[in-house]
């Protein structure tokens, strides 16, 4: 019974991508290997992991600078500068995707500075409302042009300092007793 087809998407789980990966090169290079044979090609593969490690394979091992005693000038000149090109064409696409990383982290940085600019005027507004808040709480500042002002609250005398941060809670209304009231109405109707 054979397998069924598989959802070709990146692997979430770190270890199952990494098994995957090491189990996939292995058969992609021994691919290779068995077309430069089968086929008489020249054939080149390489690979590079998520971290930046170099796996490869060519069926001319002349391209890893090995075996290259019994090349002419001619042929050396020539292999030289299939590996310029080669060369190049894995520097541009570097180049290509370090620049698309470096707009997006700009995009990134650009999106989060407008967020933290938006976050500032939020607390400055909240500031603003805080401070005309403790002025209606607590009045005007005194006499002596101190930022200490009194409230008067059942007849005691606060003194409060406005550049110290007041912690207002709502809290629930207390619960009373309306059953002793109600049974009082009814004994009042009696």
């Amino acid at each position: 019974m054979g397998r069924g087809k598989i959802v070709i998407r990146r692997i979430d789980n770190s270890t199952s991508r990494q098994v995957t990966f090491s189990k996939r090169r292995s058969g992609l290079l021994k691919k290779a290997k068995e077309l430069s044979i089968l086929c008489d090609a020249e054939v080149g593969v390489a690979i590079f992991s998520s971290t930046g490690k170099l796996y490869d394979y060519a069926s001319s091992r002349q391209m890893m600078g090995e075996e290259l005693s019994g090349m002419t000038v001619k042929d050396l000149h020539s292999l030289e500068n299939q590996l310029e090109v080669s060369l190049h064409g894995v520097r541009a696409k570097k180049e290509q995707l370090l620049m698309e990383e470096i707009q997006e982290l700009n995009r990134k940085g650009n999106l989060i500075h407008q967020e933290n600019m938006e976050l500032y005027k939020k607390v400055n507004l909240i500031r603003q409302e805080n401070t005309e808040l403790k002025k209606k709480v607590y009045g005007t500042r005194n006499g002596s042009g101190t930022d200490r002002n009194s409230v008067i609250t059942n007849g005691i005398s606060i003194e409060e300092d406005l550049q110290v941060p007041v912690n207002l809670q709502l809290s629930q209304p207390q619960q009373q007793n309306y059953e002793a009231t109600s049974g009082a109405t009814k004994l009042g109707r009696l």
